[in-house]
């Protein structure tokens, strides 16, 4: 399992994955799920992938060697006119590979392949975007109605989001909110696991703003995590008391 979440600001787009991958209690994993591409002054790109590690890491790798000669390979994400054709792409190359693997391993295959992905970024002239890309290749983009997507884990961490969330709020204060949906996530589900990456795209700047792997010993995440806890404490003593005589 994994969470992902990827938020549109009025200032541009933050990204934060966890890394944890596991088949079992005894066999867990640390793989990177947030990848981007830059060309400084005309393009961002970032994806972040959950579900199924092999077809993940399979289209990440498509993508990627496609991005090192865009010339001579067609779809490229480097080549691409706007995010919505860069979302085109992803969404094909993934049922693509999802269907290639379910039909080369029969029916009892079925299920077994299905990953999602968030995209987002921008391209020079236009406005940041954000989509989530389903594995049946389709696709839908974030809205003044939905200004944030979540893959894998996300039941955990969205009420957090759904509360704090104001497309005006600094990056400072998403990333602040997004460490405590990521916090609670991980104190409800053992799949979910540190480090997590963090990734904040500023608008027209075309290039990573801040970028920053959190460990486990990282003292902010520390102070958000005994913080919000309790936070919540004092915030459950303060409501009135329930009484069972009117």
């Amino acid at each position: 399992m994994t969470y992902c979440v990827g938020m549109m600001l009025d200032r541009g787009l933050v990204l934060m994955s966890d890394t944890r991958t596991n088949s079992g209690v005894d066999n867990i994993s640390v793989f990177r799920k947030m990848f981007h591409w830059q060309v400084p002054g005309e393009r961002m790109i970032a994806i972040m992938t959950a579900g199924n590690l092999a077809t993940t890491q399979y289209v990440i790798s498509l993508l990627e060697e496609r991005t090192k000669a865009p010339q001579e390979r067609q779809n490229s994400l480097l080549e691409a006119e706007t995010m919505f054709q860069v979302a085109q792409i992803v969404g094909k190359l993934l049922n693509d590979t999802i269907r290639e693997r379910e039909n080369f391993n029969g029916e009892e295959a079925q299920g077994r392949f299905t990953a999602s992905m968030i995209v987002a970024g921008q391209i020079r002239g236009m406005e940041p975007r954000l989509f989530l890309i389903y594995p049946e290749g389709n696709f839908i983009e974030a809205s003044y109605d939905t200004p944030f997507f979540q893959i894998g884990e996300t039941k955990y961490g969205r009420p957090i989001l759904l509360r704090g969330y104001d497309k005006a709020m600094s990056f400072e204060d998403a990333v602040k909110l997004m460490m405590v949906s990521f916090d609670s996530t991980l104190k409800a589900n053992l799949s979910v696991g540190l480090p997590l990456d963090l990734l904040v795209i500023e608008k027209d700047g075309f290039a990573p703003l801040h970028a920053k792997r959190v460990t486990a010993a990282d003292a902010y995440f520390q102070k958000i995590s005994s913080g919000w806890g309790e936070a919540l404490k004092r915030a459950f003593h303060s409501l009135p008391d329930y009484a069972f005589d009117e």
